[in-house]
């Protein structure tokens, strides 16, 4: 976060003295407040680029294996563009490669952690393991502690859903 505010103030000053510039080829005719203006403009574009560029630099920190299963966009009323153009806050990922399949009982179960996450002033990464059924869809939340599946939250994929076909169909195309 402090490497943030120094690429901000930064920008600012680049872009101040971009401000100073223009002044003097203009020959002092730009008025006094085009470079306090212009190190503002500066500092907001560069936190503007860093809040869109996120999912995609986080994306590129994954291995090459990693199915991003869900994106979450968000507006925020001090953030006015974001509600013309809204930008990634969370989403979800899985490791292809860390998937384990068994079978069990004549039918294949797979299990494999989601790793969510969320976008705050520092990143926060909430890695979830999960059992899937894969002859009948079923995701159940194992706990944390003894390792048991959360059975009272058992929920029904859909047929296309990217994490039944990731971890239940390998070969499919995504």
């Amino acid at each position: 976060m402090i490497w943030h505010l120094v690429a901000a103030v930064f920008s600012g000053l680049a872009a101040a003295g971009i401000g100073l510039i223009l002044r003097k080829l203009s020959g002092q005719r730009l008025p006094r407040w085009i470079v306090p203006v212009c190190a503002g403009l500066g500092m907001l574009g560069y936190q503007v680029n860093a809040e869109y560029s996120w999912f995609e630099h986080k994306k590129q920190q994954l291995p090459d294996s990693t199915i991003v299963l869900s994106s979450q966009t968000d507006s925020a009323i001090w953030r006015p563009w974001t509600f013309i153009f809204p930008m990634v806050t969370e989403f979800s990922v899985v490791d292809r490669d860390d998937i384990e399949r068994q079978s069990r009982d004549n039918t294949t179960v797979a299990e494999l952690i989601i790793y969510h996450f969320e976008r705050h002033y520092a990143d926060v990464v909430t890695p979830t393991p999960y059992l899937i059924n894969c002859d009948n869809r079923g995701l159940v939340p194992l706990d944390e502690d003894s390792g048991k599946p959360a059975v009272d939250q058992l929920r029904t994929l859909r047929d296309d859903a990217r994490l039944y076909l990731t971890a239940c169909q390998p070969g499919q195309e995504i």
